[in-house]
């Protein structure tokens, strides 16, 4: 066969200087003009099964639309291939999000009339190629591709497809009878008619732990002889560009570059044909810059982790460059941070733009405290500037406690709100470019008795659980609030807890002391919704984590206790925010609703 390879190639020196000119070869390796690459009359959408996922001849469809949805409906766990697409570059262009132009060059054999009558495959001792037979076969064959990251294949498909004559599927047998190679051919004349009789190569993998050397062109060359045969014209293969080793094997047996491209979806088993390389410092990074980069990176936008400890990016897309701290942006203005910043600040703005707050008041120290206490009943006292948490104490109820709560505010802040503590649901709404995007309920840390372990020995094991699953950021503090909550329930920590008791052992929901978060977004009021919007009008801000809290989130009747300017995406999954939050940094980046617009409605262009 490396002769009969050898024959074709006096003819692919003459068309060499053609294929500058022309994206495809046609019969005997002539060269087709522009316009010869229009989709046969009688072969139009041609898509077929291969197992791993499906084979889309782009030259059979007259509408590029037509392709991106036959690419969009591609089976979970599979990989489709689009190959043969006039003006891939155009449909990628449409659908970023979505498609990409695979990272492979594109190789073709001619196989003229002339090696017809050349002689067989050269032979190679100890393994003898032939066509796929049955189920045992097609298992040995999956075997290999699984061994080689590449997706199997379901056994009846790949038995039902090479008793065809679309399909030329071979293996490589060695002499005890395992099989230790494999290889597709793609045969477009039985498969769409083609008028240039072409085919096509896939799937060409060997065992690297039993097969002799050879045995990769071996079934390269027993396919071709197939396909001379058959009459084809030429066989094409993609080969991934850094595949320096097959690519030297192909050209030395006579295949040449074409101008092919192929189009593939971005899924998950394609990510490192897509993604680019992780930026350094990207495994230093907490799972609130993580998410952002991530979502950055599966768009093409180039991401720079500029302090990975601060959670600090530069992400830059075309000539815009946009820093991020997490959820923090420079389209956040220093203005709209500051109304976040000062818990005070927030009430007053959300008061007078007419929303729902609790009665309160900043600290004074004096007998107008008491008289707020007298008044409402209970309260919240928190530093008017602070964050995760940090100093606040719930359900104050005595002149003393509040004296208590007040210098343990100051520490973190001096400036002190006193707030009426209203009942009802902890509920964060993330709202992004002034629309809700999530909302969660946030509910405090609490353990489950079993029985045995004390309570000090349950705060540990559910604080290990949370901060294992929040990569760290999320821990249930022994303090003096988490001995105050269970005092205040009959309890130490080294007392047992009855099975199957539920205790609360913290006053906040905050995710990091141990809270935990649980979403509602589907179940939100449209009241709810209205609102947290116009709050973050009134704020300015494009992004916000707004607290609130609710009788039930699927009831109107709510109050707003703060506005986060830097709220934590990562915590209100399934939703898309960090997907909203990329689209408001670059809103060319974001995916279309329609590939194009209906018939009529475009302008010239």
């Amino acid at each position: 066969m490396t002769d009969t390879i050898a024959t074709g190639m006096a003819r692919l020196d003459r068309a060499r200087s053609d294929v500058r000119r022309y994206e495809r070869v046609g019969p005997g390796g002539d060269p087709v003009a522009p316009g010869g690459d229009e989709p046969p009359a009688d072969a139009a959408g041609v898509v077929l099964d291969c197992g791993w996922g499906r084979l889309v001849f782009g030259q059979t469809f007259a509408d590029q639309a037509a392709v991106a949805d036959v690419l969009r409906s591609e089976a979970a766990g599979s990989r489709d291939i689009c190959i043969y697409l006039r003006d891939p570059h155009v449909l990628v262009s449409r659908l970023p999000d979505e498609l990409f132009i695979d990272p492979s060059l594109t190789y073709r054999l001619p196989l003229g009339p002339e090696q017809r009558a050349a002689e067989a495959p050269v032979d190679l001792p100890g393994v003898r190629v032939r066509p796929l037979r049955d189920a045992a076969d097609a298992d040995a064959v999956n075997r290999i591709y699984a061994a080689n990251g590449m997706v199997t294949a379901p056994v009846d498909v790949l038995v039902a497809n090479a008793r065809t004559d679309r399909f030329l599927h071979l293996v490589a047998e060695a002499a005890d009878g395992a099989i230790v190679g494999t290889v597709t051919g793609v045969d477009h004349v039985a498969v769409f008619g083609d008028p240039e009789r072409g085919a096509s190569l896939w799937c060409l993998t060997v065992d690297f732990n039993r097969a002799p050397p050879g045995t990769g062109q071996a079934l390269i060359t027993e396919l071709a002889s197939r396909l001379v045969a058959r009459g084809r014209a030429y066989v094409d293969l993609s080969v991934l560009a850094e595949n320096e080793g097959a690519i030297r094997l192909y050209e030395r047996l006579g295949f040449h570059r074409t101008a092919t491209l192929c189009v593939k979806r971005k899924n998950p088993i394609n990510e490192r044909l897509f993604l680019p390389a992780l930026p350094d410092g990207y495994d230093r990074l907490n799972p609130y810059a993580r998410i952002v980069a991530d979502e950055a990176m599966r768009r093409g936008i180039r991401v720079e982790v500029t302090d990975p400890a601060w959670g600090e990016l530069r992400l830059t897309s075309g000539g815009r460059t946009v820093l991020t701290r997490e959820s923090l942006s420079e389209l956040t203005s220093a203005v709209a941070m500051s109304r976040c910043d000062d818990k005070r600040v927030t009430r007053r703005i959300l008061a007078e733009a007419g929303l729902s707050v609790p009665r309160g008041r900043t600290a004074t120290g004096d007998d107008g405290d008491t008289a707020f206490l007298a008044e409402v009943g209970r309260v919240v006292v928190k530093p008017a500037r602070g964050e995760q948490g940090n100093g606040i104490t719930v359900g104050v109820a005595d002149p003393a406690a509040l004296a208590t709560a007040v210098e343990l505010a100051a520490r973190f802040c001096p400036d002190v709100l006193i707030e009426e503590l209203c009942d009802g649901e902890d509920l964060r709404v993330v709202v992004i470019d002034h629309e809700v995007v999530a909302a969660a309920v946030r509910r405090p840390a609490a353990v489950t008795g079993d029985g045995v372990h004390d309570i000090a020995e349950l705060v540990e094991r559910q604080s290990r659980r949370r901060a294992a699953a929040t990569g760290g950021e999320s821990r249930i503090p022994v303090d003096e609030m988490t001995r105050d909550v269970l005092a205040e329930a009959g309890y130490t920590l080294r007392d047992v807890l009855p099975e199957g008791e539920v205790l609360v052992v913290r006053r906040t929901a905050n995710l990091h002391t141990g809270g935990t978060i649980h979403d509602v977004t589907g179940d939100l009021h449209p009241e709810i919704a209205e609102a947290c919007v116009a709050a973050s009008r009134a704020l300015d801000i494009p992004v916000t984590g707004l607290d609130l809290l609710v009788g039930s989130p699927d009831r109107p009747e709510h109050v707003f206790i703060e506005a986060n300017e830097r709220p934590g995406l990562a915590n209100h999954e399934p939703q898309p925010t960090a997907e909203r939050f990329v689209d408001l940094l670059f809103p060319g980046t974001r995916a279309p609703q329609r590939l194009w617009s209906p018939a009529g409605a475009g302008g010239a262009g």
